[in-house]
């Protein structure tokens, strides 16, 4: 078996917490080998065995360290990103992936110069709801697609505390917090927009940072996909809404895993959380001319695929799970979203 990938996470927070760090433990093919906790000691109790650093500095100086996850505010990602290539390690970059698509360029072709691993961190890919998604897109079972609507809609009145995320920042946001995945999502599904029309801006009082976007992404053939989020959702329609020739499909967002982790459950490479009874699907179609409504059971996802696709392009010459050119794609629709916000237009996109 090959040597287990030596990695360091680079925050603490509700990410490395939930996100990252329980994964990596896990995984029999890791080791988790340090954790920047600038303050606090909060890694202690559960990683004793970790090494506890007090700045990126300190982490990416460990020479033993083979892997580090930028898991930051995404204002620091850039200059993280770039001091972890220079001192020679692999990096895993939690999305956002940068502020805009000039950075992100510029971040993959320095870890192509130096011959380094550069992957980002989405997760939403690996979610059961969206995967149920993937099926009825692949197996074709709504005929030619006209309409699709992938909401992320949540209820927060006030300011979460977290300023990278809300506070007058490059970067910060709704649309590249939330945003981020549901293009990513888009683009997996899809592939790249012709051009980008939105709707970015503020409705909470006394907010700075977006926390409303509703962008319409344009396809060749008669056919749109919507992305839409909004903090003032005490109830929310589904929010994944397929239409085509032959039918609909709608999914709830049921995927449990983040739910789990913040209760404290432990992951495993193998299925850790049971699909719930219950549905959560409702496909309404025509097959072999006859008209079918049923409702419809995703299976739950599992994030640790994430970091087995990780491990097998880092060992086994494997795909990388998403690439930087992925995400780069993905903040080409994000700064093209808000230049067509500020000036009312729509804008057309070049891959």
């Amino acid at each position: 078996m090959s040597h287990p990938i030596i990695t360091g996470i680079a925050s603490f927070g509700m990410s490395g917490k939930i996100f990252h760090a329980p994964f990596i433990n896990a995984h029999p093919n890791y080791e988790l080998r340090a954790i920047v906790e600038r303050h606090k000691e909060d890694s202690r109790e559960r990683y004793p065995d970790s090494k506890l650093y007090r700045s990126f500095e300190e982490l990416i100086a460990d020479p033993e360290i083979e892997l580090v996850i930028v898991n930051t505010p995404v204002q620091t990602h850039f200059e993280y990103a770039v001091k972890a290539l220079e001192a020679g390690k692999h990096i895993v970059v939690e999305k956002p992936f940068m502020i805009n698509a000039a950075e992100a360029e510029e971040v993959d072709r320095l870890a192509k110069e130096k011959g380094l691993f550069l992957s980002v961190y989405q997760n939403r890919r690996y979610d059961g709801d969206f995967r149920a998604i993937k099926d009825v897109v692949a197996e074709n079972m709504l005929g030619e697609l006209k309409e699709v609507e992938l909401r992320y809609d949540r209820y927060r009145t006030g300011h979460s505390g977290k300023d990278h995320k809300e506070g007058n920042k490059p970067g910060a946001g709704n649309l590249h917090d939330l945003g981020a995945h549901l293009i990513d999502q888009a683009i997996q599904l899809f592939g790249f927009p012709e051009a980008v029309f939105a709707d970015v801006f503020t409705m909470r009082k006394n907010m700075e940072a977006n926390d409303y976007f509703e962008v319409l992404l344009y396809y060749p053939r008669p056919f749109r996909v919507r992305i839409k989020g909004t903090v003032f959702a005490k109830e929310s329609p589904y929010p994944f809404i397929l239409q085509g020739e032959n039918g609909t499909f709608l999914q709830q967002r049921s995927d449990l895993q983040e739910t789990r982790l913040q209760e404290g459950a432990v992951p495993s490479v193998e299925t850790w959380i049971p699909t719930p009874e219950g549905f959560d699907g409702v496909l309404h179609t025509t097959i072999n001319g006859a008209d079918v409504r049923k409702q419809t059971r995703s299976e739950m996802g599992n994030y640790m695929d994430y970091y087995e696709d990780v491990y097998n392009a880092l060992r086994n010459s494997r795909p990388n799970p998403v690439p930087a050119a992925d995400a780069i794609l993905t903040m080409k629709v994000i700064d093209a979203a808000l230049q067509s916000s500020r000036e009312r237009k729509v804008i057309p996109l070049a891959s």
